[in-house]
Order: structure tokens, then sequence, then C-alpha cells
């Protein structure tokens, strides 16, 4: 089996930020960080080289393939913010259609500048969303 390349790991969450080119974009990242910290309860990890994840659990496929990953979480890319572990929860929907200005991916929540979205929205779908991960519908990302 495939060994995983995501993750958690001992750098500090905060030098990924620091590390951001663009002023907006790191700005932002850094409100994202104490917003997921504060709407979750929990410290920063980081998983990978660049994603900044809050919990984590064990999920198992009915393949067999399994694993562990963070409940929630993001990563400052280039074109967007990427958020990890929003979709697929029973209230899930609801709360994207509030958000504001956003796209989806298969597992993943796409935010431009925070500005377009309405953060008390976000922080709610963030701390629900971590809530309810469990590893029953497998990895968000």
């Amino acid at each position: 089996m495939a060994e995983l390349k995501t993750t958690q790991n001992d750098n500090d969450p905060q030098a990924v930020i620091e590390a951001i080119e663009n002023e907006a974009k790191r700005a932002d990242a850094a409100r994202l960080l104490h917003l997921m910290a504060e709407a979750t309860g929990d410290s920063p990890k980081l998983w990978g080289s660049s994603m900044i994840g809050f919990g984590s659990f064990h999920y198992r496929y009915a393949s067999g393939h399994e694993g562990d990953t963070m409940k929630v979480g993001f990563a400052a890319r280039k074109t967007a913010l990427t958020l990890y572990g929003l979709q697929g929860h029973p209230r899930s929907d609801d709360l994207l259609a509030t958000l504001g200005t956003h796209t989806l991916g298969k597992g993943c929540v796409y935010i431009k500048r925070l500005e377009d979205v309405n953060t008390d929205v976000l922080r709610d779908l963030i701390s629900y969303a971590y809530s309810e991960a469990d590893g029953s519908s497998g990895p968000s990302a």
C-alpha cells in the first residue's frame, strides 16, 4: 500500500504563513489561522509542507485504504485559500449557501479573499465541520 505523503509533522505552521510572498494572502492566511483556532479550540499543526490542520481522525475505506487526516484545515495556494474538511456534513450545504463568494472542488472550498465571505458564517462552518469530523466518510481532501 502506498505511503501517505500528507502527514502531520512538528514544523511550525506560523513559519509557513510568514513565508507567503503576497502580503494580502499572507494577511488572509494569518486571519484564517486565528479564526480556525478560535472556531475549533485546537492548536494548528502542519500537514505535509503547506497544509495547516486542526484536529485529526483515522479513516478507513471499504477498500481497506486507511490513514489519518486533519478534521479541518487550509492551505494558502497561489490562486486561492483552499479549505479542507468543510463539506459533506448534514448542515454544510446550508452554511455554504450563505458563505459568500467561493467555489467548490471535490473536497475543498476555495476562497480568493476573506473579505469576499461572511466570516461569522465561515466560523460556524468550521466549528460545525470540526465537531462532525469522525472519518466515517473518508478524508476530506
